[in-house]
C-alpha cells in the first residue's frame, strides 16, 4: 500500500502537538487530517474512515478511551495509536486490550511514531 494513498487522523486537544504531528506525518508521505476534538472526529470518520487514527487519551468532553470504543464499533477496521503525555500502566493495559496497536508517551518520538502508523497501515491493509 502506498503511503500518500492512506490517510491519518491526528485527534488532540493541543494546537501545537495537532500541528507538529500533521508536519511530521505529511513529511512521511501520508495524507493528514486534524482534529481538535474527539467529537469534530466522530462526525467526519461517518464521511470518511481514515487508514489510521493518532488518539490523545485525555481530551475534554469525549476522551480517547470513548473515542476509541467508538472506533472499535466502525464496520472497517481502523487502526489507532495512543498518545499521551499522562502515561500509566492501568492505561497502557487498557487501551493495549481494547485493540489500540501501540501506546506512545508524549513527547512522542518522531521515528517512533512513523514506525508504528506505518506498521499499522500495513497490517491493516
Amino acid at each position: 500500500m502506498q503511503q500518500n494513498a492512506c490517510l491519518v487522523a491526528v485527534v488532540d486537544d493541543e494546537q501545537s502537538v495537532r500541528n507538529a504531528l500533521g508536519r511530521l506525518i505529511r513529511t512521511a508521505g501520508f495524507a493528514v487530517e486534524t482534529y481538535s476534538s474527539g467529537v469534530e472526529f466522530m462526525h467526519s470518520v461517518q464521511r470518511q474512515a481514515p487508514q489510521c487514527v493518532v488518539l490523545d487519551l485525555r481530551m475534554p468532553v469525549v476522551n480517547g478511551i470513548d473515542i476509541l470504543q467508538a472506533i472499535q464499533k466502525l464496520p472497517s477496521r481502523v487502526p489507532v495509536v495512543i498518545i499521551t503525555g499522562d502515561d500509566s500502566a492501568d492505561s497502557r493495559e487498557r487501551t493495549l486490550r481494547m485493540g489500540a496497536v501501540a501506546y506512545l508517551r508524549k513527547p512522542v518520538d518522531d521515528a517512533m511514531l512513523l514506525h508504528a502508523i506505518e506498521s499499522a497501515v500495513v497490517s491493516a491493509a
